[in-house]
């Protein structure tokens, strides 16, 4: 079987990638479709393979500004050919299902989501609070435009796969779909808890854009009177650091071993936004550490209220510093915590894409 994988765009080890990998562990030969690809940026197993680019690639400054070229992405992920393959694996949260594949040629796509700011969340990353009234404006027939062609080609999957069942509702109410489920793949292996005694702050993980809510644990962690420290790094980052006021550590991009270090560190690893799925709170439970999220979507999959976590009803800075002390204050169970992030490990991923992308690509009955 010859196989391709899609990917939207290869510029960081996040949640999307990290599944990717296992993906070209499994598929050694494959050939590796995406818009852009920053050399360097994602692990060696999956920049040693074929890596085919599109125009996107070439526009100036790309590399760091290829989300302003989001109305261009429809017609660049259509302009990939895929004859001489027998099988397409997508992994997409933007434009990469939407692939065309020549007839006889079965499309599998597993969906991290659809795609968020043309349908539900247009203000958090385009509303006039973000980009200025006349910004807004000229974005809103934009992200229309987007999501009725992210509707018209919902039907080019044969077989949708859903990271959690929160997303495979929303392939429901959006594409008119069904979805099966397989959580993506947690490395259980390297996060593992240690000898390491917890210190007094918490810690998040996450790319600083618009939907993770990170102003709002910045607020929780200082009502709550517990020191916070960021990792990561994103468009955002100006306007946090400015709203933190010296309230937050911001500790930008930094290694797998550090991040480790710090899961195994912190007293709580803190989930403010609503999340599809959520890795990082399954990593740090992997640490042994206990989360703090907001409980809706996918944290409703990965964190047990009163056993691994405390859920957080309302997205209020009361009650997340309200949620933080009912952790801290908690004798949880380290173990019991990793037993529950074991689940979902690498090589029950594997096992199941493997399984789906080699076996009848049929679409799932609603």
């Amino acid at each position: 079987m010859k196989l391709a994988i899609v990917h939207d765009w290869l510029t960081g080890m996040r949640g999307g990638e990290k599944a990717l990998e296992v993906v070209c562990e499994r598929f050694p030969e494959a050939e590796l479709f995406t818009l852009l690809h920053v050399p360097g940026s994602v692990s060696p197993v999956i920049e040693n393979r074929p890596i085919h680019t599109s125009f996107v690639q070439h526009l100036p400054g790309a590399a760091k500004y290829y989300r302003h070229y989001l109305p261009l992405f429809p017609t660049a992920i259509e302009q990939f050919s895929f004859e001489g393959f027998d099988r397409v694996l997508s992994l997409s949260h933007c434009v990469a299902k939407s692939v065309v594949t020549p007839p006889g040629v079965r499309h599998l796509c597993y969906c991290f989501t659809p795609m968020r700011y043309a349908w539900d969340q247009f203000d958090a990353y385009f509303g006039p609070d973000r980009i200025g009234r006349a910004g807004s404006a000229v974005m809103r027939p934009v992200m229309a435009r987007m999501a009725r062609w992210d509707r018209d080609t919902a039907g080019r999957p044969d077989r949708y796969v859903a990271i959690s069942h929160y997303v495979a509702g929303r392939i429901g109410r959006y594409y008119n779909r069904a979805a099966t489920v397989v959580y993506p793949p947690v490395d259980t292996e390297f996060y593992r808890p240690d000898d390491t005694a917890p210190e007094r702050f918490a810690l998040i993980v996450s790319a600083l854009v618009p939907y993770k809510r990170i102003e709002l644990a910045i607020e929780a962690c200082h009502l709550a009177e517990l020191p916070l420290k960021i990792v990561g790094d994103g468009p955002e980052r100006p306007a946090l650091t400015a709203f933190a006021r010296g309230r937050a550590e911001f500790l930008g991009r930094v290694s797998n071993d550090e991040v480790r270090t710090l899961y195994r560190r912190a007293s709580l690893a803190l989930l403010p936004g609503e999340e599809d799925f959520g890795i990082v709170p399954l990593e740090a439970q992997a640490c042994g550490r206990p989360v703090v999220a907001l409980g809706r979507g996918g944290s409703l999959e990965t964190v047990r209220a009163g056993q691994t976590g405390v859920l957080v009803d309302d997205p209020s800075v009361t009650a997340f510093a309200a949620g933080i002390r009912q952790a801290l204050n908690t004798p949880f169970d380290r173990s019991v915590i990793r037993r529950h992030a074991e689940a979902f490990g690498r090589e029950h991923f594997g096992n199941q894409i493997e399984a789906l992308v080699t076996g009848p690509i049929e679409p799932e009955t609603r």
